[in-house]
């Protein structure tokens, strides 16, 4: 019995260290060193896993357990804890979000320079596929255009205000990327009775063991933050000044969470598995299986030009791996990738340019973080993009 179990073990590492396996991981080494050295990004740690564990890991400029803002990687552990609470019938999909959350019952849709009522209430199904009606103020100039007037608050202001901010269009009709999983967050914190913080806590990151996860970093782990760059015109990188320190007071559900690459790899290995990691359940089946199906029907994923290019440059109107549908807190796409991503493979990214991908057909994960603005510009668009590539070729010399 030992004899038998000692040769499967030797034959595993066997294979996964190839001299092709090496030679090609070696090679996205090389690929993430030079990106950092081009200064096509400040910094980076990057990981992959498969089903049996993780299999990458390498971090340039930054130690492997730096703390990263995460921004709207926040979102799918936001849809998650929904969905959790759908499983516990305490909340429904298609029930008006008014149910658990009554001041979306008075939200007003801006309409040619006027408010009007919606056509139909917002149900909880259209805040975690963003088709709510809800937007982003970087992403739609009306929105814009009433921030600059004073006439609504800036969701960069810091605090919950922007939450007063209008519908862009009718529920339901249009794909629009925005402030829906903020209130899906509020809803969290309502059904529950319980701060998003706490709830996220208790429900997912203690479960797991993601020990590096906080919407308040502790003080004695805020050494390991990581610093936002802004580019420059010229190319050049220039570190942001750190926010106050302070307690935070608002526990936002599209952006509020830091977190290491380790820690967000394990959640996204949860999912990959179904829901569940070394034996903590976090999510049944059938509801990660539906969190990875088309929720928008015929509508589609819409490139939107940024209108503010210090934050996002307009290559964030084509995101990483082609995403053209939209499931229950994640982005898919509906066909294979060039690079090798299966078709629904589940992903999304947070404005600092940090990344992940979950590919449950080719059981792959994949977590690339950095911290950069504008969103996806040329340095970080072909940095996420040549670690896509070389994941996949790095796990066909494992084969």
């Amino acid at each position: 019995m030992k004899r038998t179990v000692f040769l499967t073990t030797v034959c595993a590492l066997a294979v996964a260290f190839t001299p092709v396996a090496q030679q090609r991981s070696s090679a996205l080494d090389a690929l993430l060193q030079t990106a950092v050295d081009q200064k096509r990004v400040p910094m980076t740690v990057a990981m992959v896993a498969d089903s049996k564990g993780v299999v990458y890991e390498h971090a340039v400029g930054a130690p492997t357990n730096a703390i990263f803002a995460i921004a709207s990687m926040t979102k799918p552990i936001t849809s998650v804890a929904v969905m959790q609470l759908v499983e516990a019938g305490r909340v429904k999909l298609d029930e008006p979000a008014a149910t658990y959350v009554k001041e979306l019952a008075n939200v007003q849709v801006f309409d040619g320079g006027a408010l009007r009522a919606p056509h139909a209430p917002i149900t909880v199904r259209q805040l975690l596929t963003h088709t709510s009606g809800f937007g982003y103020e970087f992403l739609n100039r009306e929105l814009l255009t009433l921030v600059g007037k004073k006439q609504i608050p800036s969701v960069m202001a810091g605090g919950d205000g922007f939450l007063k901010a209008p519908l862009v269009s009718d529920p339901g009709t249009r794909w629009e990327y925005g402030i829906s999983t903020d209130w899906l967050g509020r809803l969290v914190e309502r059904v529950s009775g319980q701060t998003l913080e706490a709830y996220v806590t208790a429900k997912i990151a203690d479960p797991l063991g993601m020990r590096d996860t906080f919407f308040n970093v502790p003080a004695d782990k805020r050494a390991r933050v990581m610093t936002i760059y802004q580019r420059g015109a010229d190319g050049s990188l220039t570190p942001q000044p750190a926010p106050p320190a302070g307690p935070v007071e608002y526990f936002s559900g599209g952006g509020g969470l830091f977190s290491t690459a380790a820690d967000y790899l394990t959640f996204a290995r949860a999912i990959l598995a179904g829901g569940q990691l070394n034996g903590r359940r976090i999510l049944g089946e059938s509801s990660v299986a539906a969190m990875g199906q088309n929720h928008i029907g015929d509508l589609m994923v819409r490139p939107a030009a940024s209108v503010i290019p210090q934050l996002a440059s307009n290559n964030a109107g084509a995101m990483p791996g082609s995403p053209d549908k939209f499931g229950l807190g994640f982005a898919l796409n509906t066909r294979p990738t060039e690079a090798g991503r299966s078709a629904n493979t589940l992903s999304w990214a947070g404005i600092y340019n940090t990344f992940f991908w979950i590919d449950r057909e080719k059981q792959v994960a994949a977590v690339l973080m950095t911290q950069l603005l504008p969103f996806l510009d040329d340095g970080a668009k072909q940095v996420i993009e040549d670690f896509d590539r070389a994941v996949y070729a790095m796990r066909a010399g494992t084969r």
